[in-house]
């Protein structure tokens, strides 16, 4: 059986909402954050020499970053499933893209404007010019396809969602003036994996869908 090690109020609940959507059985080891650092617990640290989240354990393999730790899981638990467009696939390349960009562009940009924030400074106009284009680039990705990777969930909404809602609930930042992105977090708000998934990481912490 798979173990997920999740930090609260962390992108590794992707790797629990994955398991949920595949109905995969999975042990899930919960870790809070230090109440004054804000950073991982120690414990952590005897898991992934990183001291972050997620983090799988699969028999004698030990996996971390939240995109390798997808794909694995597909690769050996649902090779078949439809949550990844195969190349034949017309949402083949839009699944790709979006699935790479919710780390390598979309995380990097939000945790370079925290960054900023946390020493007292005003991101730069040139880098707050990148991190308003990859919302404008999700407003409109929204009102072409109902799911970023195409007509129907893939692995690029499990990549991509966290950063437009539990990691959004921590600044004031509104999406009212995005109607498709606020259509699309009802409809992923109304899956029951979805919803199963953040009971399970998240307890007490409602998802941040508005």
């Amino acid at each position: 059986m798979l173990t997920i090690h999740h930090l609260r109020i962390s992108q590794s609940e992707r790797i629990v909402w994955l398991c949920e959507e595949l109905g995969l059985d999975y042990d899930l080891k919960l870790y809070n954050r230090d109440p004054e650092t804000r950073l991982a617990p120690p414990e952590l640290k005897a898991i992934h020499p990183m001291q972050i989240a997620p983090v799988i354990e699969d028999g004698e393999t030990k996996l971390g970053e939240s995109g390798a730790i997808v794909e694995y899981i597909v690769g050996k638990y649902a090779p078949d499933t439809a949550l990844v467009p195969g190349p034949d696939h017309a949402d083949f390349a839009d699944h790709l893209y979006w699935f790479h960009f919710a780390n390598a562009t979309f995380m990097t940009n939000g945790m370079m404007q925290i960054a900023v924030n946390a020493v007292g400074a005003d991101m730069p106009p040139p880098l707050m010019k990148r991190v308003t284009n990859a919302w404008e680039q999700i407003e409109t990705r929204l009102g072409e396809a109902d799911y970023f990777g195409g007509s129907q969930l893939t692995t690029a909404d499990i990549m991509m969602v966290f950063q437009l809602t539990t990691s959004r609930a921590f600044n004031d930042m509104t999406i009212d003036h995005m109607p498709n992105l606020k259509a699309y977090l009802q409809r992923i708000g109304s899956r029951e994996a979805y919803q199963n998934a953040m009971a399970k990481c998240e307890p007490g912490f409602p998802p941040k869908l508005d």
